[in-house]
């Protein structure tokens, strides 16, 4: 019943998205929102094998860089976007599947560094290859604007949402569930291990593909090799940790925590002292706040639902 009552704010939420192009045109203020809606996109779909599969993927970003590079190039050579984002995905989740039946073979540790090692190669490979930033063709940069970039943004990051909040409620996710919380059991209970893991990567990487896809769109400029850079996987893995993981809305929570912090850091910060900073704030949220920022706002609505009243009203009340 609870799940119902959040529809209105939802609903207002949306509703305020679609109009915030028409209350601002401020480049600044439409890039901070474009980029909190692509880490939503792409935390969202590592939280899906990480968060609800329980398999911690570190490769993540092999498959959002084949995502963007594919989407970039075939709609640079003339193939509608949602074309080229529809082939970005599908190379992505076709190429998990490929490394998934054998990757999941390994368990634990094995697995993690498998993952990892894949995405190192790829990065390596294309570094290699294409040293060279790409760039719009003067075509595409002379009509470039980022209202059509904020709109694609939000679509895919509502379509992502909607993909995990039905996974969480479904036979599919309760599969996942099981296999992430023990194997072991869940094997005896008759759970076909491979298929909701092999399911949970190809989601997964679909909507990788997806996030690198509308990344390759936003951006005006960028080199291959920085595609499938660890970064990619690491941001991920920050915010689903730092919002809650194997929740709807901990990597929202995360998201937009991650890049207002992010960038508010970067201003304020000279050099590389924001990395570390805000590497520093992820041990403390992961060690104090072990079910994320997300435990928070449980913990605050259970004491409404309980005292009646805010903690400022205590406060006052005393």
């Amino acid at each position: 019943m609870s799940s119902w009552k959040q529809f209105p704010t939802t609903g207002i939420i949306f509703i305020l998205l679609i109009l915030v192009p028409l209350i601002t045109t401020r480049n600044d203020v439409l890039t901070w929102f474009s980029l909190t809606l692509q880490y939503i996109i792409l935390s969202q779909s590592w939280n899906i094998i990480g968060g609800y599969a329980g398999q911690i993927n570190l490769g993540h970003a092999a498959f959002f860089g084949a995502g963007a590079l594919t989407t970039r190039y075939l709609w640079i050579s003339g193939l509608s976007l949602p074309l080229a984002l529809l082939a970005g995905a599908l190379v992505a989740t076709s190429f998990a599947l490929i490394i998934g039946v054998p990757a999941f073979r390994l368990r634990g540790i094995y697995f993690v560094i498998a993952t990892l090692v894949v995405s190192q190669i790829l990065s390596l490979i294309f570094e290699t290859l294409l040293p060279r930033a790409n760039v719009l063709p003067m075509k595409l940069l002379a009509t470039y604007s980022l209202i059509p970039r904020y709109y694609l943004s939000l679509f895919i990051a509502v379509l992502t949402v909607a993909t995990v909040y039905w996974i969480s409620r479904s036979k599919l996710g309760l599969g996942m569930m099981a296999v992430r919380d023990d194997e072991d059991a869940a094997r005896t209970s008759g759970v076909d291990i491979l298929k909701y893991k092999l399911v949970a990567f190809a989601i997964s990487t679909f909507l990788a593909g997806l996030a690198g896809g509308v990344y390759a769109y936003y951006s005006s400029a960028c080199k291959a090799g920085y595609l499938f850079e660890p970064v990619w996987t690491f941001d991920a893995v920050i915010i689903v940790f730092v919002g809650g993981v194997g929740t709807v809305l901990g990597p929202i929570i995360g998201s937009v925590f991650f890049v207002l912090l992010k960038q508010l850091l970067s201003v304020y910060l000279p050099g590389g002292i924001h990395v570390l900073v805000y590497g520093v704030l992820f041990i403390v949220v992961v060690l104090f706040l072990p079910e994320g920022l997300t435990d928070v706002i449980k913990r605050y609505r259970k004491l409404i639902a309980v005292t009646g009243e805010t903690p400022s009203t205590n406060v006052q009340g005393r």
